[in-house]
């Protein structure tokens, strides 16, 4: 019969995300589960998780199963487990590095073993890596310089998105114009109005904001459309008028 777990879950809320602390205790083993990133200040979360552990306790798991995201800061939170089990005299060992935190350990040359069913007894032959190797390797230039690289890579999708969303806003004004126009002039509803325009923006093989910007450019007197865009749009009405009739 196994042990009860113990659940004591801990949460900081920053700029970066939350990171959430789980402990389960195992017999006299404490698996610590962090979920979320380990970021600047991720050891004000650890440290009251360490406070509470109980008595007895001479095994320590770190599982990295949930743990989406780390960068130089995962450094200061391996560091104080480390520091802690020395103090302690318990043993200290990590499981579970899936995801970015698995891919900086590749980059830096340590082998991990597979994912353990069981963070509390290893399911595989090949031992867990000890928190002084990866120590070593994440503050070697390499291991630091994987880091980064990650780090860059997500802000460079975060920004990707922003911009994404800033077009979008920014397009918005024209189409519901054309939609307006195209209610008026056929005497369709706002949907109908909008599927008409994604009609003919995917047919005509042009972004929706600039058939509906040509739509509104021909109905203040401006130029017509070009014919692939003219076409597109006619054969799109069509369409809507049949599905309707």
């Amino acid at each position: 019969m196994s042990a009860p777990t113990a659940t004591s879950p801990f949460l900081l809320s920053g700029a970066e995300g939350p990171l959430t602390i789980r402990t389960e205790t195992r017999g006299s083993t404490a698996v610590l589960v962090p979920s979320g990133e380990i970021v600047h200040g991720c050891t004000t979360v650890l440290d009251p998780v360490l406070g509470k552990l109980p008595g007895g306790t001479d095994g320590l798991v770190l599982d990295m199963a949930e743990v989406t995201f780390m960068d130089t800061a995962g450094l200061q939170f391996l560091e104080r487990l480390e520091d802690y089990s020395g103090l302690a005299g318990i043993s200290l060992r990590t499981v579970n590095w899936t995801g970015q935190p698995r891919r900086i350990l590749e980059i830096t040359g340590l082998s991990v073993p597979a994912t353990e069913s069981d963070p509390a007894g290893p399911a595989s032959d090949q031992p867990p890596p000890d928190t002084g190797r990866l120590l070593a390797s994440l503050r070697s230039d390499q291991g630091l310089s994987a880091v980064a690289a990650e780090r860059a890579e997500q802000v460079e999708r975060l920004q990707e998105q922003v911009q994404q969303l800033e077009q979008a806003m920014a397009s918005r004004p024209v189409i519901d114009q054309a939609r307006g126009i195209l209610m008026a002039v056929e005497s369709c509803t706002a949907d109908q109005a909008w599927d008409t325009l994604r009609d003919a923006s995917q047919h005509a093989n042009t972004k929706l904001r600039d058939v509906a910007e040509a739509l509104v450019t021909v109905s203040t007197g401006g130029p017509a459309p070009t014919e692939p865009v003219r076409t597109a749009l006619r054969d799109a009405v069509d369409r809507q008028q049949r599905r309707v009739s």
